[in-house]
């Protein structure tokens, strides 16, 4: 029979050093941790390389979780940050552009976001250049402002909001045809 763990116990045998303990958490978290890498990553290929490298950094810094909040909010963390270190390391890959531009425009209502199915959604994040989807996940997604964007990228506020303006629009042109509407700004 097989004997199931709470992930606090899981924790506790891996801060010990026990290798089933690490296997099985691995196996109980990586369902939700490539997710959150695949928001990031171009491809499945890039996420799961995101994945692991954030593992290995999930154990070697598992005596720095001291059990305050959760644990899973604690992996998160360090699935997110990795996913951006793997773009701040190819910055040059970024494409960022710093112009003035109408960074305030919203999203239009005039089509039903609720007949679009998460996975295609998900693709075309995935369809974003490298800078637009990393802008669009940190400030969309996990709630950076675009000051803590540009710190933590080195670029400027600007560059972020315009990273994230032009993300917007591509998505929504896409949604639009996703979903068979014309653009009507296009027609005469």
């Amino acid at each position: 029979m097989k004997q199931r763990y709470t992930l606090e116990e899981l924790v506790v045998g891996c801060q010990k050093g026990n290798r089933q303990s690490q296997e099985l958490l691995y196996k109980s978290t990586a369902a939700k941790m490539l997710g959150i890498c695949m928001r990031y990553a171009k491809d499945r290929f890039e996420a799961e390389d995101m994945m692991q490298t954030g593992y290995i950094k999930v154990f070697k810094k598992l005596d720095e979780y001291r059990g305050e909040g959760s644990f899973e909010g604690w992996m998160r963390r360090i699935m997110v940050n990795t996913s951006i270190e793997f773009y701040r390391k190819n910055l040059r890959n970024l494409n960022v552009v710093d112009i003035d531009e109408d960074v305030n425009q919203q999203w239009s209502s005039d089509f039903d976001m609720s007949q679009i199915h998460a996975k295609d959604l998900m693709r075309l994040v995935q369809n974003l250049s490298n800078g637009y989807r990393l802008v669009f996940n940190m400030y969309a997604i996990e709630g950076y402002s675009h000051k803590e964007i540009a710190e933590k990228l080195g670029i400027t506020e600007g560059a972020s909001k315009s990273q994230l303006s032009r993300a917007r629009a591509i998505l929504k042109e896409q949604v639009l045809k996703l979903e068979g509407y014309k653009n009507e700004t296009n027609v005469g």
